[in-house]
C-alpha cells in the first residue's frame, strides 16, 4: 500500500498564509473525492481554536481533524511550499504540509505511525523539500515504504 498516492502530491506550491497552505493540501484530497471541502474548514478551525499544534517539527505541519462524515476515504496528501509559511509556531516556519483525513480513530493511529516512521528516516524532510515534482515525491515517499517492506 502506498502511503500517499501521486495525485495527492504537489511540489513548490505557493500559499500566502497558513490557512491557504492547509487549504491547498486539502484541495488535493477534495479533487481525489476523498474528502468534502468542509473537512478543510475543520482543519483550519482546529488551528484557530487550539493554536499551531499541527506544526510537529521545524519545517513540517500535519494538518488534520477528527474523523467525520466529510471524510469519504482515509487518505493523505503532501505539498511542499515554494516559500516557508509562518504558522505562529515556536518551532518556526513550515515548508512541508501534509493533510491527513481518516474515517475512524483506528486508521488515524495507523496512519500517524506510518507518517512518523517515514519522517524518522535519515534526512527525510530535507529530501522531501528537495523534490522538484510529484513524481520525485512519490518515488521518495513510497519507495521508502517499500524498502521497509
Amino acid at each position: 500500500m502506498n502511503l500517499i498516492e501521486k495525485r495527492n502530491l504537489q511540489a513548490h506550491v505557493h500559499a500566502g498564509d497558513w490557512q491557504q497552505a492547509i487549504s491547498k493540501a486539502g484541495q488535493l484530497l477534495v479533487a481525489s473525492d476523498e474528502i468534502k471541502p468542509s473537512y478543510i474548514d475543520r482543519m483550519i478551525s482546529g488551528v484557530k481554536e487550539l493554536g499551531p499544534y499541527i506544526v510537529l517539527t521545524p519545517r513540517f505541519a500535519l494538518a488534520h481533524s477528527a474523523p467525520g462524515d466529510d471524510v469519504l476515504q482515509t487518505s493523505v496528501s503532501l505539498i511542499t511550499l515554494d516559500e516557508p509559511i509562518d504558522f505562529n509556531s515556536t518551532k518556526g516556519p513550515v515548508d512541508v504540509v501534509m493533510a491527513l483525513a481518516c474515517r475512524d480513530k483506528n486508521s488515524h493511529m495507523a496512519y500517524l505511525q506510518k507518517i512518523a516512521e517515514m519522517l524518522m528516516r535519515q534526512d527525510m524532510l530535507s529530501r522531501i523539500e528537495s523534490c522538484r515534482d510529484a513524481d520525485e515525491l512519490y518515488q521518495l515517499i513510497n519507495g521508502t515504504e517499500q524498502e521497509r517492506g
